[in-house]
């Protein structure tokens, strides 16, 4: 089934008309090189009625949706397949509203089933940056001149995080992304998600914010003033990075509207992956690599909705 090609979204239910189609395309897609015991990989396996499957070592019985985004949901996989379809294919994301839409779900049905989503593409925003590098930091969340008198937050300008979540991004240069929620743009919380991922041969392209003035003992830091109306010098620019927050924001305001900062990662996360595999061919090799992101990705409900 792999080989089968699907290149919109009505080819799609067409391929998977139904949810054995489903299980077996994941079956394939998931366990090219054999059946793996989600409970104990290296146990023997046994192919039980149905598309049950039985772990020798542990006795557990699963099935190739078990601890993964599909483990416990009642919903057909079509729809499921569906909506990865529309998430992954859609530049900007697509609401809930409209996915409930789409799929001819409730719209509470649809938010839990994006942030299921949201939870795998997790698997395009941990990778280790090289060569040249920029590194730039941002604030989301609405700004006190565009609200109503009785919703201004006092002393919530500028880099105040009392109304605005920072996010921290790195990118390589014609390479991948990575972009993390932090409490602050301090030194302390920024430094930290630096070296975790930029190796220390890298080539380092900043601002001539102070947080980032401590990495001239770790690398090679060049930087830009944006304060002085410089904005590029040469090869010292940090004009990638800003390009992607303005794809980030543009999806939050024209799309979803409003992001809590609980669950913000999970809206990062998103845009990363999109932006990561925005050069994949076509859209069903995106589609493809989506659902090998699946496994151990099982989200409850409660873990979603519990406090931060």
């Amino acid at each position: 089934m792999l080989g089968q090609s699907f290149n919109s979204l009505i080819e799609l239910v067409k391929v998977f008309k139904d949810e054995q189609t489903c299980i077996e395309y994941l079956e394939e897609l998931i366990w090219s090189d054999g059946v793996v015991s989600p409970f104990d990989p290296s146990s023997k396996v046994y192919k039980c009625a149905g598309n049950k499957y039985k772990c020798k070592n542990t006795g557990l019985y699963f099935n190739v949706k078990t601890n993964t985004m599909f483990d416990s949901t009642k919903i057909e996989l079509q729809k499921w397949f569906m909506a990865i379809w529309l998430i992954t294919s859609h530049k900007k994301g697509i609401s809930s509203h409209q996915l409930a839409k789409d799929i001819g779900v409730t719209q509470k049905t649809a938010w839990f089933m994006l942030q299921r989503m949201r939870n795998c593409f997790e698997i395009e925003n941990n990778h280790e940056l090289d060569n040249e590098v920029e590194v730039d930091e941002t604030f989301v969340g609405g700004k006190n001149k565009n609200r109503h008198a009785n919703k201004k937050v006092a002393n919530s300008q500028g880099r105040s995080c009392k109304d605005k979540t920072p996010v921290v991004g790195m990118v390589e240069r014609d390479g991948k992304l990575v972009a993390k929620k932090v409490k602050t743009t301090a030194a302390k919380y920024l430094t930290p998600e630096i070296i975790k991922t930029i190796k220390e041969a890298a080539t380092l392209y900043t601002d001539e914010w102070g947080s980032y003035s401590g990495l001239d003992r770790l690398y090679n830091h060049l930087f830009v003033k944006h304060n002085s109306g410089e904005y590029v010098n040469g090869d010292i620019y940090t004009n990638t990075i800003e390009g992607f927050w303005s794809l980030l924001k543009r999806g939050i305001v024209g799309i979803y509207h409003f992001v809590s900062r609980k669950h913000l990662q999970y809206y990062v996360d998103e845009f990363v992956f999109r932006y990561n595999t925005r050069k994949f061919d076509t859209e069903k090799a995106r589609f493809d690599y989506f659902l090998t992101a699946i496994s151990t990705k099982y989200l409850p409900y409660k873990t979603l909705i519990a406090a931060a």
